[in-house]
């Protein structure tokens, strides 16, 4: 009798694990994402175009890329259909998410003015995920983000690369960025001091050289010696040793001078910011083997950039320095450019059609050090695309479907 009620809760038991097994392996082939974007010209960025291109994108990796005639789409994959593909858009440097649409104080967290020097303040910690101009650029095809605190201290806080998707920062969030310094007239704008070039420097080297001390100190073996922790120094710490990067906006020649010096001095890892008059000191950038991340095309040639110019990609391009173009601050509603337009009018002012899609793809994505990632279209890589219906850099196209991490986030033409 007990063989019999074992064997018949043996069999019960085996037709359980059978159904629970056949279950679990249907739901997540099923919830898995599977989109194919087809276009009649597919930009990879890591080679030459493909005309009549298929991107295959499997949960949230490219699965594969390649000619229609060779890569075969499987049935029950989403299908998007455009003239022109290419990779996700990457922002190189913006303040949307800690800016907001309203241009009210309450979304308006992009620069702290109590302090001239605040490295210690973090994007992380003032990023919006659901703020409405993150939204936008998302529909706009911009599906990475270098954000955080904006050009205007001396030290400004630390940046986040981010997706422009996901409700929180922790869902967005794929890298800690560097840590924002200034040098430049909006510096004077925003503090009573310094007021003048040589004061700002003085006064970032005297808190560059009171971190060699701390961390000098730190290392004392008696721990009664050792300072007490202090968050400034902590953050200048990380940029001394390698571990952050800073990135440097300086638009005038004598500024962007000043900014390789002290990179020079103290032997931290620089990516220059804005850059307006670069062409003006092009071999002492190329020297310091520092990228650029430049200002927008179209910024307002006035004050500090005043002798901004379109031609400023071009001539980078031509003298050999790795440049990417930025949205930047836009201190009018609604707060935000688009580094699509921007690269269309590199275009038009010297720059090839492949070289300004470079510049906010995968040579921003280089710079910002998430090209493993994002910035083209490659296998393993994310699944973030975006399908136009025509030329990109046409003011007339249009974009019709923006894929993020292998999902379809928008396919309204915009």
């Amino acid at each position: 009798m007990k063989r019999g009620l074992h064997c018949c809760a043996y069999r019960i038991l085996g037709a359980q694990t059978r159904l629970l097994i056949l279950v679990l392996l249907f739901i997540p082939a099923r919830s898995i994402p599977q989109v194919a974007i087809r276009g009649e010209m597919v930009y990879t960025m890591s080679g030459a175009p493909i005309q009549d291109g298929v991107v295959l994108i499997q949960g949230a990796k490219i699965q594969r890329v390649g000619a229609a005639s060779q890569v075969r789409i499987p049935s029950g994959y989403k299908v998007l259909t455009g003239k022109v593909v290419t990779p996700g858009l990457v922002d190189a440097h913006s303040v949307v998410g800690l800016a907001g649409m309203l241009n009210q104080p309450h979304d308006q967290m992009q620069l702290e003015k109590s302090d001239p020097l605040q490295p210690e303040l973090r994007a992380i910690d003032a990023y919006n995920a659901r703020e409405p101009l993150v939204e936008w650029l998302r529909t706009m095809g911009v599906t990475t983000l270098h954000t955080g605190h904006g050009p205007g201290a001396l030290a400004s806080g630390t940046t986040i690369v981010v997706k422009t998707l996901g409700n929180t920062v922790n869902e967005a969030l794929i890298d800690s960025g560097m840590v924002a310094f200034t040098l430049g007239e909006s510096v004077s704008q925003n503090f009573r001091s310094p007021a003048t070039s040589a004061k700002a420097v003085a006064l970032i080297r005297t808190e560059f050289l009171k971190a060699q001390d701390y961390v000098k100190r730190k290392g004392n073996k008696d721990p009664e010696k050792r300072p007490s922790p202090d968050l400034k120094m902590e953050m200048l710490a990380r940029v001394l040793s390698g571990q952050a990067k800073v990135l440097f906006t300086a638009q005038k020649a004598t500024d962007i001078l000043s900014a390789l010096r002290l990179a020079k001095e103290f032997g931290f890892k620089m990516v220059l910011d804005g850059a307006a008059e670069a062409q003006l000191v092009l071999d002492e950038i190329k020297k310091a083997q520092v990228p650029v991340i430049l200002h927008p095309t179209m910024v307002r040639p006035s004050g500090e950039t005043r002798n901004a110019s379109f031609e400023t990609a071009s001539v980078l391009k031509k003298a050999g320095i790795p440049f990417a173009i930025q949205s930047g601050y836009e201190g009018y509603v609604p707060k935000t450019r688009h580094i699509l337009f921007e690269a269309a009018v590199a275009a038009a002012n010297g720059l090839a059609f492949e070289q300004a899609l470079s510049a906010i793809t995968i040579d921003a994505a280089r710079i910002l050090g998430v090209d493993r990632r994002v910035g083209s279209l490659e296998v393993g890589k994310d699944g973030d695309v975006v399908v136009f219906d025509g030329d990109p850099f046409e003011y007339t196209s249009r974009v019709c479907g923006v894929v993020i991490n292998g999902q379809v986030v928008s396919e309204t033409c915009r």
